[in-house]
């Protein structure tokens, strides 16, 4: 679809689900013939994910949150839903992030239309799309209008009462709880960050955190313990590393590997395209994209920590620019550490200071004296193409 075209629903169900190469935060508002809201009972987002006809979906971490409607089941006097995003990241804007708006039947998941707003630079917050009534027809709309003043700019437009947020938001909760009461609804805030790294790397032992707290925005060489309240907390991860091309329609051919060393820096094995699993099926790779194109993690690393040798101590994910390009023409790389189990985001690293050079180390996972894993935050450039040219600075990384 392009701004300002439009589909009839061909189901009365449908989703909207929006993706990125970040996370966004994606909300609902019911709109009457006057293009208001009726009450701030009719803005639908993760700290009020239902309303009459329409449900908030969250995806984990792993999936684009979406907005389901039914129109069937709309109260009468609502004309209109309007789907909206705005990164996660506190002060992000959609410069050189494309988000793509999917509409799919919501029972068999079919794809009805994808929209991508183009030309965006300083928007904070968008309108993706809207579901509308037209002559007794529902139909889809791509609509693409931009906000520099985030979701509290979109509320207020539409007719939510904005409150303003205290100093210290709560983090987002990994699963929104239903709200017990109908308070007047505060857009959300974005979660906590952790604390940002001093100037120069923590001495060993030092600025180390956990994920009591839930989610964790790292810093570069600022380090996590994959343990929560004490207790290990996962077995299985999986290493997602995305990225974009800096100008459209020139491809990115980016290539994520994982490299594992044993107690004395030994190069064990490495994980990439061309060798999908390692070390007894313990480390797997998703396989190869060569575009850098699509909403999501561009490719993935499946680690069962459970099932490691004890002669692998450290990994080290790695990208490198096969076809050569440097990442100054990248838009944006990122990785993440998801739980395997349940898709859950528990750590993300957003690598913003490109340089020009076509290889990175992104981030390291080092088994401890106790068992424990910690992951530490790299982005460190170095000029390797493929991640052969990697195995000896990664080592000397550890």
């Amino acid at each position: 679809m392009t701004p300002g075209s439009n589909i009839p629903l061909p189901v009365t169900r449908v989703a909207v689900d929006v993706a990125a190469p970040v996370r966004l935060d994606v909300s609902g508002l019911l709109l009457t013939a006057d293009g208001k809201v009726r009450s701030d009972d009719d803005f639908i987002f993760y700290n009020q994910p239902a309303g009459p006809g329409v449900t908030y979906r969250s995806g984990g971490g792993s999936a684009p949150d979406a907005i389901i409607v039914d129109t069937s089941a709309l109260p009468p006097g609502i004309e209109k839903i309007v789907v909206t995003a705005s990164p996660d990241a506190a002060g992000q804007t959609f410069r050189g992030i494309e988000p793509t708006a999917t509409v799919r039947g919501a029972d068999d998941n079919t794809v009805l239309a994808t929209f991508t707003p183009p030309r965006l630079g300083g928007e904070t917050a968008l309108v993706v799309v809207e579901i509308y009534l037209r002559n007794g027809v529902w139909k889809a709309r791509a609509v693409g209008q931009g906000y520099t003043n985030g979701l509290a700019g979109i509320a207020t437009d539409f007719g939510v009462s904005v409150e303003e947020p205290a100093a210290a938001a709560p983090a987002r909760p990994a699963t929104p709880p239903m709200p017990t009461t109908q308070p007047a609804v505060t857009p959300p805030a974005p979660p906590m960050a952790a604390p940002p790294a001093p100037p120069a790397p923590p001495a060993p032992g030092a600025g180390k955190i956990n994920l009591d707290k839930g989610r964790v925005n790292l810093q570069k060489n600022q380090t996590v313990s994959l343990v929560k309240g004490g207790s290990p907390l996962l077995s299985q991860v999986k290493m997602g590393l995305g990225w974009e091309p800096a100008y459209r329609g020139k491809d990115i051919d980016l290539d994520a590997s994982v490299i594992a060393y044993g107690p004395q820096r030994n190069h064990v094995d490495s994980c990439y395209f061309g060798k999908l699993s390692i070390v007894n099926g313990a480390i797997k790779h998703s396989g190869d994209n060569l575009t850098g194109e699509g909403g999501g993690d561009d490719e993935v690393i499946t680690v069962d920590l459970g099932r490691l040798p004890q002669d692998v101590t450290g990994l080290v994910f790695t990208v490198n620019s096969f076809s050569g390009q440097k990442f100054t023409e990248v838009a944006k790389a990122y990785c993440r550490l998801l739980d395997a189990a349940t898709g859950e985001e528990l750590v993300r690293f957003d690598l913003t200071g490109a340089e020009p050079q076509t290889g990175v180390m992104m981030a390291k996972l080092i088994r401890q004296f106790t068992g424990e894993w910690e992951m530490t935050a790299m982005g460190d450039f170095v000029k390797a193409r493929t991640v052969r040219n990697m195995v000896k600075p990664a080592a000397q990384s550890l």
